[in-house]
């Protein structure tokens, strides 16, 4: 057994070793930074003037966040290959929390060129960091593969623990105090997250640093693996002009609107078709030809695997853009048409409940990080203290914020306080999920897909039943907060019918060599979801004008519903395409 990995599971906090919990405080003040953030770029894009905001019409403020939140799953895929080929996990994650921080910093200043600036950091630090946290994790429980399933998670509770804590206390300060406090307090804790890490890595061993090279020569062929199917020229060239092509369109999308037509690569039309549509329909119709052309190149099994993921794929773009209709046009909905002035009981009630979700997990945290204290505080005492320090300001923050509701005579709930639901929802029953899948009731791939598009619908007929009475065309109204409550909790629910199964389904249905491959695939079909989330977002604009905002709600449930059945009534040919894995 690797030496590393012996002493790596010497000193363990709750069964893991000590560096688990290391990765679980680092990931968890990353996930703060990026939700923190993320909860209040939209509504400080559209906040007025005199609210301190840039005072955007809804649509530039869309089109900017899609193409963040696309183009932060586009990097991922430069971050893994450096990772993988250059200088390893362990430098990759340092450079992306180095650049995170760098973002934040830059994002608190507030103007035009610092907030674009940051949003680029933002951008790449995310590709460095992200996929190579889980790539650690991976490495570490390689020789205990039977404890990997909890390793992850206890991983995943630090992801949503950090995106409970960013939108509830980056949204306080940045809709009560000032923008700048809350996309600085994101950046603090970014860079707590990369000092303690920086500090602790020596924990770790030879685990994540730099990779050897390896001789090819010596390398076995595994006989259960397809042959090689080698990229060739033309190929090549499809991808590459595809993924220009998309990554130009991309990026052109919020600069056209946000300088009103003055830059615009697709400034033309042509047999009556704008530039714009006509450059994206040619970037879909590429990459199918390349889909086209290598599949059946491949032996009848494993093109049918593929297949299936490609199916899944699909099914994944529009799960991701309707799901991410959470931080851009919910969180709209909750500030400009949902009664969020809560009198009497309710507003006593209200604060009782928020007092308990803020302190409840805290305390569970702090109970972690008192545990892990114990087993590594002499010696990554500098690591340790950072820690201390963040917790430290997170409960002053936290405790300020409940005295201040509690002191109020009303509760006014903020509007991005209701993005802390979906984190609340899974830390409740992802175990209850779990289980589900480990039982005789776990449903096919198919049908997890089927049932999660169903729910993620489910939850869009909510909140259009409760705008069904905003009249056409208003900019405020007054809805029940019952609905978004409602939506959250029916999202989160085919969330985790559908995300952490996800990419599961693609490791046991690709062969190894061509995961690589289909993992960018897939994280392209993420990015593309991201991107059309903002789409569909721009849209609502002008179909509240015409229809009605309920209108909008509907069109995606229908989409989703659509999915849904669709999913369902192709399950018996899946099951067929994936032959045997389950």
């Amino acid at each position: 057994m690797n030496s590393d990995l012996e002493l790596l599971f010497k000193d363990k906090v709750l069964g893991h070793p000590a560096g688990l919990f290391v990765l679980f405080f680092t990931e968890m003040w990353e996930r703060f930074s990026y939700y923190g953030m993320r909860a209040l770029l939209v509504m400080f894009f559209t906040a007025s003037l005199l609210d301190n905001g840039w005072g955007w019409p809804r649509e530039h403020a869309f089109a900017i966040f899609g193409t963040y939140t696309s183009l932060v799953y586009l990097s991922t895929l430069v971050g893994g290959y450096m990772a993988d080929k250059k200088i390893g996990y362990r430098y990759a994650v340092l450079i992306g929390a180095l650049l995170m921080t760098i973002g934040h910093a830059c994002m608190a200043l507030e103007s035009p060129f610092f907030i674009y600036s940051g949003l680029v950091f933002l951008v790449f630090g995310s590709g460095f960091f992200k996929p190579n946290m889980t790539s650690i994790i991976s490495e570490m429980y390689a020789q205990r593969p039977e404890k990997k399933d909890g390793a992850y998670t206890i991983f995943y509770m630090g992801v949503n623990a950090g995106a409970f804590l960013g939108i509830l206390l980056c949204g306080y300060l940045g809709e009560r105090v000032g923008w700048s406090w809350g996309f600085g307090l994101a950046g603090i804790f970014m860079l707590f997250g990369l000092l303690q890490f920086w500090w602790a890595k020596d924990i770790f061993g030879s685990i994540g640093l730099k990779p050897k090279k390896k001789d090819d020569t010596t390398a076995t062929m595994d006989p259960n693996e397809p042959k090689l199917n080698p990229f060739t020229s033309f190929q090549m060239g499809l991808i590459f002009l595809s993924a220009g092509i998309g990554l130009a369109w991309i990026l052109n999308d919020p600069v056209s609107k946000i300088s009103e037509g003055v830059y615009n690569l697709f400034d033309f039309t042509l047999m009556g078709i704008d530039g714009s549509t006509l450059m994206i329909i040619t970037a879909l119709g590429l990459f199918l030809l390349l889909l086209g052309i290598r599949l059946p190149r491949y032996d009848k099994i494993t093109m049918h695997r593929m297949i299936a993921v490609i199916f899944f794929a699909l099914i994944t773009i529009f799960f991701w853009a309707i799901f991410e209709q959470a931080p851009s046009s919910l969180t709209i909905f909750a500030r400009d048409y949902t009664d969020r002035i809560l009198e009497g009981n309710a507003a006593i009630i209200f604060k009782v409940v928020d007092a308990l979700v803020t302190i409840v997990p805290l305390l569970v945290i702090t109970y972690v990080l008192l545990k892990l204290f114990g087993k590594t505080f002499t010696k990554y005492t500098a690591s340790n203290l950072i820690l201390a320090l963040s917790f430290v300001i997170i409960w002053a923050i936290a405790l300020f914020r409940l005295y201040d509701k509690f002191n109020q005579d009303v509760a006014e709930i903020d509007a991005s306080w209701f993005g802390i639901l979906n984190s609340l929802y899974i830390i409740t029953f992802a175990p209850l999920f779990s289980k589900w899948w480990e039982s005789k009731y776990n449903p096919s791939a198919n049908m997890k897909y089927a049932i999660g598009m169903l729910l993620l619908g489910i939850g869009m007929a909510c909140v259009a039943v409760g705008a069904s009475d905003i009249p056409i065309g208003a900019k405020t109204a007054s809805v029940s907060i019952i609905w978004l409550i409602l939506v959250y909790f029916f999202h989160t629910m085919g969330e985790l019918c559908i995300s952490p199964v996800a990419l599961s389904y693609v490791s046991k249905l690709v062969p190894g060599r061509m995961i690589a491959m289909m993992f960018g695939i897939w994280y392209l079909a993420v990015a593309i979801g991201m991107k059309l989330a903002g789409v569909f977002v721009e849209a609502s604009e002008q179909i509240s004008q015409t229809a009605g905002l309920s209108s909008f709600f509907w069109i995606l449930t229908a989409v989703a519903v659509g999915f849904s059945v669709l999913a369902m009534a192709l399950s018996p040919v899946i099951k067929r395409l994936m032959h045997g894995v389950h």
